[in-house]
């Protein structure tokens, strides 16, 4: 314990002595903490939005499915009644709804939206008027007419794209055709009572919001659903939240009536998307504290270069060559450390103190914003979280650590009689 005390004092003292070498790469250290911490912080917001808004156009921040249905979009592979009635007991416990912001139902089908003009294939969803406008963005997304209400019956929410594409206009009717329940093709007649933007085009030109009971009536499902889509309050407890899910619904699971799917494994090109932005950012910061590792590593080397003769006097003294190497990546341990720690706590301080409210990004788009089929806010407000600061913590002082080696090498290979030569 001495020992590591002694050390702990030279290296201080150390870098006391190089007071201007120590504050310049230090300064360094501050810069790269402060834009680590807000790049990431300012990253994490966005990718909630992403997520969130993908959760909210999609099927949820967790979708409860048939096994099959994923893949085949199929009305034959549908929640039958007993599982879809185990799924909303499961999402009623207490552990849940202390998240669960809204899990609304949906009958959803891919079939053709047609008019005297044409044809177009369509994304044909079935929702609950009420339920769904509390769960999805589309109803916000209101250009002309309304949202569906709980009396409609041959009603239609549709894209400002699909409406320009088969010549309708707000109360016009137009027929949808899709395979029902009994493997027969029909047809349902509707009537368009609102259309939306939502930003995507992809979306505005194939996805039609009816009432849940029109289509149950129509492809002759009953009560039956395709997906039970569960909204949460945060992306974070995704995971904890299908997890109790799994286990409250693990017979249903086992007998194969329901999978429950994360977002991730519901929206794959929205997850890939989040993972290669990740991965942008992590690259741009390990460019960045390559650079800086490489002022680390200059700093302490120029400090063991100077310092022989002082490390010749140790070792006879009684250090020995670990001893002395030890001393110099305790050095560039406390030098980044430090640092590090005020950079992160700066850089906290400045993204809450000045964007807190979010980084507006706007003036960088003239139209909506839109990726890999999401509408996003080119407001990203920035999420902090605790993890982020533990994770540059360490990845500091790793670069602490692996940036003193080979300086700490060429220190232990100091031979103690030429070292008692070394004039300053």
């Amino acid at each position: 314990m001495s020992r590591a005390t002694t050390l702990v004092r030279l290296a201080l003292r150390n870098l006391r002595r190089q007071a201007r070498r120590s504050a310049i790469t230090a300064a360094a250290m501050i810069v790269g903490g402060a834009l680590m911490i807000f790049s990431l912080t300012i990253g994490d917001g966005g990718h909630e939005d992403w997520i969130r808004s993908g959760a909210r156009m999609g099927s949820g921040h967790i979708a409860i499915q048939a096994p099959n249905f994923q893949k085949s979009r199929k009305i034959d592979d549908r929640l039958p009644a007993p599982a879809r009635a185990a799924a909303e007991a499961a999402l009623g416990s207490p552990q849940i709804t202390e998240h669960l912001l809204a899990a609304v139902p949906q009958l959803a089908v891919v079939g053709l939206a047609s008019s005297p003009t044409g044809a177009r294939p369509a994304q044909i969803i079935g929702v609950d008027p009420i339920a769904e406008a509390e769960f999805s963005i589309l109803d916000d997304k209101l250009v002309e007419g309304r949202y569906l209400e709980p009396d409609d019956r041959l009603a239609a929410y549709v894209g400002a794209g699909l409406l320009e594409g088969l010549d309708l206009r707000l109360g016009s009717r137009f027929v949808l055709t899709a395979q029902d329940a009994d493997g027969e093709i029909a047809g349902q007649l509707v009537r368009v009572v609102g259309v939306y933007r939502s930003g995507v085009p992809e979306v505005d030109q194939v996805v039609i919001h009816i009432p849940l009971a029109t289509a149950g009536s129509w492809l002759r499902s009953g009560d039956d659903v395709t997906t039970i889509a569960v909204l949460l309050d945060s992306s974070d407890r995704v995971a904890p939240t299908s997890r109790k899910l799994t286990r409250e619904l693990s017979a249903e699971i086992e007998a194969g009536d329901l999978t429950v799917l994360s977002w991730r494994e519901a929206m794959p090109v929205l997850d890939a998307a989040v993972r290669i932005d990740d991965l942008g950012n992590y690259v741009w910061q390990g460019i960045m504290f390559g650079i800086i590792a490489l002022g680390i590593v200059n700093t302490v080397l120029m400090s063991v270069l100077y310092r022989k003769r002082e490390f010749g006097l140790l070792q006879a003294l009684g250090f020995t060559p670990r001893q002395t190497g030890g001393l110099i990546v305790t050095e560039g341990i406390i030098l980044t450390f430090v640092s590090g720690l005020i950079g992160i706590a700066l850089g906290l301080f400045l993204t809450w103190f000045f964007f807190r409210d979010g980084l507006d990004f706007s003036f960088a788009w003239d139209e909506e914003w839109s990726f890999s089929g999401i509408a996003m806010d080119p407001v990203f407000v920035p999420l902090f979280r605790t993890t982020r600061v533990i994770q540059s913590l360490v990845f500091l002082f790793l670069i602490g650590i692996f940036a003193s080696i080979y300086p700490a090498y060429r220190a232990t290979r100091i031979d103690v009689a030429e070292a008692m030569k070394f004039e300053r």
